[in-house]
């Protein structure tokens, strides 16, 4: 039986829905929280709001299984990321045992080369919070909510929960990891997959294809230490390559892969104080229940505005990958404690702004701003920024007043209206003003304006089939965010089963 709508208090103790579902279900043995969220519309009134499954009998989870005809010879997957993890899970799952091809090194060698850029600016272009172990996610809240309706999505925050997330993520609204638990969830996964006879080459960079009759043949690797260079047999290819993989995209453009424009989104990250947006969501109660979020979309500018990937109590941070260019991004802890909520404010980038005539423009597009950044702040990595009040007058800030940012690498005061396109700065100056109608204080004039936010999603698609090929290269198999095809940790993680199963099916026939 499924009991929907249950309301607790915020002080009251979950244990009462057991006293609940005993009035519903006489001599239950089964129960599952199946979802929790708050409700905070009456700020008088705020409720914790539940949904439980109760039965009188065990329930049983059902477990896929596969049953294959052959085996592929050999399944290489490029990326190490949400999509390239869960891609091997289910290849394991039916006993095929991958080589996941990471460019980066493990998170341990990823947190202490992010480390070394934020101390003393020195930028490794293979391993930094782009790449590495784990993806860019693993260096923001680990957010799980999604707005996609994949069938998958259940089975991946199962998944996480396995691994060692809290089990809360499996029933939350808006479940969220927080970057220090999803490093250690993240390093449990690869133990599992070499356990189970998967294998990962670190500091290796995916050069090139060998291609034979229009399919995958071998690819090219070399090792990012030793700049040795190999080939290796690849009878099916992953390619969860991520967002910021600019390199792989122009090697295979030069092969001539099927790919497309995408429209995306730029601008800078906002921060306040955590405990005001504490107090414009809950009220007087803001300090009895988890850190506030928000999510915001605007109209009343000459583009759709909108916040994305908001951090509670999180930092902002820097998330370059390329010399020469600053890229900021959000990340928070579990906990959520930081003094200051952050979120990217992005305006909307269509095609017409950036097309020349090549599918890679709208990389351009983006490297430009970065480097216009990279410049702005001194030539050191240090990030632009100014109060929002300086931001929509067109003027430099000459100090900060109640919020401070939060940007490791450091920030140089400049007028990011110089950076930004016109139509981008005229829509984030009216979203601005617009979203403090909804949400009392997000226009205050001390909120701290960081740039240049570039990586909301990849600018390029690479087009797959219904059996989730490359329209052009056989054997290649584009998969989550970077090849177009998902946006956050669980839609990639998502993506990377489906793939799995597409390569799946392939040899069950």
């Amino acid at each position: 039986m499924i009991l929907e709508n249950i309301k607790l208090k915020i002080d009251e103790p979950e244990e009462k829905l057991f006293d609940i579902a005993a009035k519903k279900v006489k001599g239950f043995r089964y129960f599952k929280i199946l979802k929790k969220s708050l409700d905070a519309r009456d700020k008088e009134n705020i409720r914790w709001v539940y949904t439980v499954q109760v039965e009188r009998s065990p329930v049983q989870e059902q477990k896929k299984t596969y049953k294959l005809l052959k085996k592929p010879e050999r399944v290489v997957i490029v990326g190490s990321g949400p999509s390239g993890l869960f891609c091997a899970l289910r290849l394991l799952q039916a006993g095929i045992c991958p080589t996941i091809v990471e460019r980066g090194g493990t998170i341990e060698e990823r947190i202490e080369k992010t480390r070394e850029f934020f101390r003393e600016r020195k930028l490794d272009e293979d391993c930094n919070i782009q790449f590495g172990e784990g993806g860019a996610g693993t260096f923001s809240d680990g957010k799980l909510n999604t707005q996609t309706k994949s069938v998958e999505n259940k089975e991946v925050l199962e998944t996480f929960a396995a691994f060692g997330a809290p089990q809360e993520i499996t029933y939350l609204n808006k479940p969220h990891i927080g970057s220090d638990i999803l490093r250690q969830v993240i390093v449990n996964i690869r133990k599992y997959i070499l356990q189970a006879g998967g294998t990962f080459y670190f500091y290796t960079r995916f050069e090139d294809m060998v291609l034979r009759g229009g399919r995958i043949h071998e690819i090219v690797l070399r090792d990012v230490k030793t700049g040795k260079e190999r080939k290796e047999q690849a009878s099916e290819l992953v390619l969860a390559i991520g967002h910021s993989s600019r390199d792989t995209f122009s090697m295979l453009e030069r092969h001539n892969i099927s790919m497309q424009q995408r429209d995306f989104a730029v601008g800078v990250r906002i921060e306040h104080l955590q405990s005001e947006i504490g107090k414009a969501q809950y009220g007087k109660m803001y300090d009895r229940l988890p850190p506030a979020d928000y999510k915001l979309v605007s109209h009343a500018g000459v583009r759709s505005a909108f916040t994305f990937c908001m951090c509670p109590g999180g930092y902002v941070m820097p998330a370059a990958s390329e010399a020469g260019g600053v890229v900021t991004n959000g990340m928070s802890n579990f906990a959520r404690d930081g003094k200051n909520a952050n979120a990217a404010l992005l305006a909307q980038i269509s095609r017409a702004d950036y097309d020349r005539g090549n599918v890679m423009d709208g990389v351009a597009f983006q490297r430009a701003l970065e480097q216009a950044a990279f410049t702005a702040g001194g030539n050191c990595y240090a990030a632009p920024a100014q109060r929002a009040e300086d931001f929509i007058s067109s003027r430099c800030s000459k100090g900060w007043g109640e919020v401070l940012p939060t940007y490791e690498a450091g920030t140089a005061f400049f007028d990011l209206n110089k950076i930004l396109p016109e139509y981008v700065c005229s829509s984030l100056k009216s979203a601005i003003l617009d979203m403090d109608r909804r949400l009392k204080g997000f226009a205050h004039p001390d909120a701290v304006m960081t740039g240049v936010e570039t990586r909301f999603s990849s600018p390029v698609r690479i087009v797959r089939d219904e059996r989730g090929e490359s329209e052009s290269i056989k054997g290649v198999y584009p998969c989550g965010e970077g090849c177009g095809y998902s946006g956050g940790i669980t839609s990639s993680a998502a993506d990377g089963l489906k793939v799995g199963d597409k390569i799946i099916q392939k040899y069950s026939f």
